[in-house]
């Protein structure tokens, strides 16, 4: 426990500034939160079947472009020319023949990495984009998914007794999930009552929030899953108690994904 405190302490005395200040700091800062977690979905591939390095080195090369391209929006229109998209599924299906072996590059390698890319490089770019959109909602966005997680553990750790998945998160809880979703509605909901629109109709903005939490859960369980099927704990351990990057943005980038069927409404 102790080791995870210190660890969330210097993860917010690092992101915090970046997240008020914004712009060009803030902006290199996904850029690397998106290529560390590029390294931990090619590395939790790896641990079952090493990839060739040059595909390895494709997908950086990729996911800087595709997040290069959406660095200023300032609404939903994630930007993907025919272009980028052609080269994405030329560069990654075409060594499916040029290898000539399954066990080195095969099809599903190949619809992995094309899938994996286009899911990072949006979820990475509408982090950009919804904090070029306002502060304020990406803080209300992040306190959906810091209070829902805090929560759930916390309600599951003293009261939860029913398993949720057990073969997918032994720890999870419905006692944590219906603690977690209730926090989380509420301080989000307070937040932009207050400081966002006043105005708001408090019923719609409840059932926002309360899909959006559920949404954000239901992704850490999706993240969950992949590392099962790989026979991994972690993504990675760059945070000590933690986990990877890919652990930590789990919940929020399923919330961002849901984010976009309300932008126009919020």
């Amino acid at each position: 426990m102790k080791t995870r405190v210190i660890s969330a302490i210097v993860a917010l005395i690092i992101v915090v500034p970046l997240i008020v200040m914004g712009g060009t700091y803030y902006n290199i800062g996904v850029f690397l939160v998106a290529l560390i977690g590029l390294k931990e979905f090619l590395d939790i591939k790896c641990f079952k079947k090493e990839l060739p390095i040059f595909i390895q080195f494709m997908a950086y090369i990729f996911m800087m472009l595709m997040m290069f391209n959406n660095i200023n929006l300032l609404d939903m229109g994630f930007v993907l020319d025919y272009r980028l998209l052609s080269a994405l599924f030329i560069t990654f299906l075409i060594p499916t023949v040029l290898y000539h072996d399954r066990k080195k590059y095969s099809i599903n390698d190949a619809f992995y990495m094309i899938g994996g890319l286009m899911f990072l490089s949006i979820s990475m770019s509408l982090l950009m984009t919804v904090r070029n959109m306002g502060l304020n909602i990406l803080i209300y966005l992040l306190l959906i998914t810091t209070m829902t997680d805090i929560f759930a553990y916390v309600t599951g750790m003293l009261i939860g007794k029913h398993k949720m998945l057990v073969e997918i998160s032994p720890n999870k809880t419905w006692e944590g999930m219906v603690g977690g979703t209730l926090m989380g509605v509420f301080v989000s909901g307070m937040f932009y009552h207050t400081v966002i629109d006043p105005e708001f109709s408090k019923t719609l903005l409840v059932l926002i929030s309360l899909f959006l939490s559920i949404l954000g859960q239901f992704g850490d369980l999706v993240f969950s899953a992949i590392k099962r099927y790989f026979g991994k704990k972690d993504f990675g351990n760059i945070m000590p108690g933690h986990g990877g990057i890919l652990d930590r943005l789990d919940s929020i980038i399923f919330v961002l994904l849901g984010f976009v069927f309300f932008v126009n409404i919020l």
